[in-house]
């Protein structure tokens, strides 16, 4: 971002206290960006915006490829809408690993939605992000909650590590899957299934009615076979259809009664808190890991030792316990 570009501390602020929509779209890229200077002020801000922030619900969604993640997203927002509700969509969108861009397509996917003055979408690339969200995310969905969105959704690329790092910022795990595409618990990784707190089963349209409901059932009996959750929380699972409208106002119930059971029992403020504990570990690692890298020593000195690991004259450990020690000296 050029400087010339770049709004004052206020008028970020300002403008995403009033609800400017253009404002919280150039404050979501000044927390994205690796400049120093935007760094250091998009800091500044969730600090000032940081006791605004707290007051959604946040959502995460994810599920295999063509499992109609972003069809299912623009019914389901366009039902909260209908039901007087704010809402914003993080979309992130895989970025190539070898040049590094991305297709950023979910507001041409979602259409009607982003068309919407009560939802705001912002796709973001993941970059060289782990676990398939953008580097940014948790900072983002403050600036959406400061703004007054009422609902944020994180949709995740769904590969990797995607779930488990979504799961550790939103109060509400979300796990779309298909019927009719084989053995339904086939290929299912276990430990995804553990991390839901429901599991939609998306395309039930006309014809596929019996599909879905044999996999709701086998989708059940699985859930049955896990361990409590520690929440005291039992899955449940729900059938949609975008096509035919059905499935949202469920959904919609099933996340409410979650919500509502949490904040009883005080699941929902502790596991807040947890999260922000995490938040605060891994910003240090993020810290900690570019600094090394961007320590001249270290830019001096890593070639070499590549190419020592790569021809078999040094091994992976020692040499990373050497580069370290030549960083700390």
């Amino acid at each position: 971002m050029r400087k010339k570009n770049r709004l004052s501390l206020a008028q970020y602020k300002e403008g995403i206290l009033s609800g400017d929509r253009i404002i919280l779209s150039r404050a979501i890229t000044l927390v994205e960006s690796n400049l120093q200077e935007d760094n250091e002020l998009s800091t500044q801000l969730i600090d000032e915006l940081y006791p605004s922030t707290g007051n959604s619900i946040r959502i995460g969604i994810t599920g295999v490829p063509g499992v109609g993640k972003s069809t299912f997203i623009e019914y389901f927002g366009k039902y909260l809408i209908s039901k007087g509700k704010k809402i914003a969509v993080l979309t992130i969108d895989p970025s190539s690993q070898k040049s590094g861009g991305s297709i950023l397509g979910d507001k041409t996917r979602m259409n009607e939605l982003s068309q919407d003055k009560n939802a705001y979408i912002r796709p973001s690339a993941t970059g060289d992000a782990l676990g398939g969200i953008a580097h940014r995310t948790r900072e983002s969905m403050l600036l959406c909650e400061a703004a007054g969105y009422e609902i944020i959704i994180i949709e995740t690329v769904g590969v990797g590590q995607s779930e488990t790092s979504v799961k550790g910022m939103v109060d509400f795990f979300l796990l779309l899957m298909l019927a009719g595409a084989g053995d339904e618990l086939q290929g299912i990784k276990k430990g995804i299934m553990e991390m839901a707190d429901a599991i939609v089963i998306t395309k039930v349209d006309s014809g596929n009615e019996n599909a879905a409901r044999k996999a709701k059932k086998e989708y059940e009996n699985a859930l049955h076979l896990f361990p409590p959750n520690e929440n005291g929380w039992l899955p449940k699972v729900e059938l949609s259809s975008a096509v035919d409208g059905e499935g949202a106002q469920e959904v919609e119930k099933l996340i409410n009664s979650f919500i509502k059971k949490m904040k009883e029992n005080g699941f929902f403020d502790h596991n807040r808190s947890q999260q922000a504990i995490n938040w605060m570990h891994e910003t240090v690692h993020q810290y900690l890991r570019k600094n090394f890298y961007n320590t001249p020593v270290i830019k001096e000195n890593l070639p070499k030792f590549e190419e020592d690991v790569k021809s078999g004259n040094q091994h992976a450990v020692k040499a990373a316990l050497e580069l370290i020690k030549k960083y700390k000296a």
